[in-house]
């Protein structure tokens, strides 16, 4: 089981926003489907990643569950002929091209803005949720938990997340760039989620001050306000901001369009109206530019900034690359060694037994002082003896020969037998 890591991935590389948004999944949806899968896959190890830029599942299998799993997140999402979209998913049955992808994932290498932050906090939630649906075993736990190592790594060794080349900064440089003309341009944030809140923070650190949040919770906003020193609009007076706003940001997290054609239309438009949707599913209904004055703009059309931030990152790559290569290693290393883990303790259980039979034979014959006297040289001598047959083991595991080393522990000292005599 341990080296049958497996994937199925859709994401922006092959699937244009209006795929993401039909399979993507909200927290209460990823719990559920990995409930679901619990139930109807055998898989261990089960990880559920879902953002704006990609819907992926990692699972530990002896079987190739990737159409069950299409099956299963039509279910999930009512889509009853989700078998159409199986074009858009890339499936990654080897398991070490699934461990390296889950390791480019949550570095951002494969981030549709190289080395975006929000990509490794994304993966944390992902895992807390794995954990706390049993969906994680001792395979998961320390694959994921190397990745968090690495990611301070990055960090801390290169310029890979320096600067702020995330999603939501390119979404300031293009309002930089709509409202070039407008002096002290109006702008309103709808909806402040994680990506919301950063282009908040952002907002303020590039010195925009005409800017109004608005948040069905208003107790967020209020905190937000305070934090970023902005103005809170009150959710039921939307309208009345829309009608003010140069700039529209949405971040709405919900599965039909906030922003409808029908609503805009009412606003009697005079001057242009620019909605910059991050939300996937969209909040924007994308014919809302038939509406002389307004334009749209999806997370799709968010491109790349050829900023000094992001050119730094890009010039990191090699080097955040190398440091993933190395804890892929030391990560294959371990996943090698507890293959052999269980013939290592029945080795030691075994050795154990013999010296606590031989113990015993003079349990009587000893006073306590020379009985521990002699309980102290047999574990040291036990250890020494073990030490090699250990080493040679590891060795084994990394030259990939370690089953035939099984085998001949397991006959030299009956292991199988040991190991079901101490079962019983």
């Amino acid at each position: 089981m341990l080296q049958n890591f497996k994937a199925i991935s859709l994401s922006y590389k092959k699937a244009p926003l209006e795929i993401r948004e039909l399979i993507a999944l909200d927290e209460t949806s990823c719990r559920q489907f990995l409930q679901t899968l619990k139930s109807f896959i055998q898989a261990s190890d089960v990880l559920v990643l879902s953002t704006c830029n990609r819907t992926e599942v990692y699972y530990n299998a002896d079987t190739d569950y990737s159409s069950e799993i299409v099956k299963l997140l039509g279910i999930t999402k009512g889509i009853d002929n989700i078998s159409k979209y199986l074009d858009y998913f890339t499936v990654l049955n080897e398991h070490n091209d699934a461990v390296q992808h889950l390791f480019d994932v949550s570095m951002g290498l494969e981030s549709q803005v190289v080395g975006d932050m929000q990509i490794s906090n994304q993966v944390k939630v992902a895992y807390q949720w794995s954990a706390d649906n049993d969906t994680a075993g001792p395979f998961l736990h320390r694959l994921m938990h190397t990745i968090f190592f690495t990611n301070k790594r990055v960090v801390q060794e290169t310029s890979f997340r320096d600067g702020a080349a995330s999603t939501s900064y390119a979404a300031i440089e293009l309002i930089e760039e709509l409202t070039a003309d407008i002096i002290d341009p109006s702008i309103l944030v709808v909806g402040l989620g994680e990506i919301g809140a950063d282009v908040c923070r952002n907002l303020r650190d590039a010195g925009h001050k005409n800017v109004k949040i608005t948040n069905r919770t208003q107790a967020k906003a209020q905190a937000l306000a305070e934090e970023c020193g902005l103005e809170v609009l009150p959710f039921e007076n939307i309208v009345q901001g829309l009608k003010e706003a140069d700039v529209i940001i949405s971040s709405v997290a919900r599965e039909t369009p906030f922003f409808t054609k029908e609503m805009v239309k009412r606003l009697d438009v005079l001057t242009y109206k620019f909605f910059i949707d991050l939300a996937v599913p969209r909040s924007v209904e994308a014919d809302l530019e038939s509406i002389p004055g307004v334009l749209v703009y999806n997370i799709d059309t968010i491109q790349n900034k050829a900023s000094e931030a992001l050119q730094r990152r890009i010039s990191s790559v090699p080097k955040v690359k190398e440091i993933v290569a190395e804890s892929i290693e030391q990560f294959n290393d371990w996943s090698k060694e507890m293959i052999v883990s269980p013939t290592i303790n029945r080795l030691k259980n075994a050795l154990e037994t013999i010296r606590q039979e031989e113990m015993a034979r003079y349990l009587k014959k000893v006073n306590p002082e020379e009985m521990k006297r002699l309980d102290n040289i047999t574990k040291s001598m036990m250890q020494k003896i073990i030490k090699l047959p250990v080493l040679q083991l590891k060795a084994a595991c990394k030259r990939g020969e370690a089953e035939t080393l099984i085998d001949v522990l397991n006959d030299l000292f009956d292991l199988e037998k040991q190991s079901e005599e101490a079962s019983h």
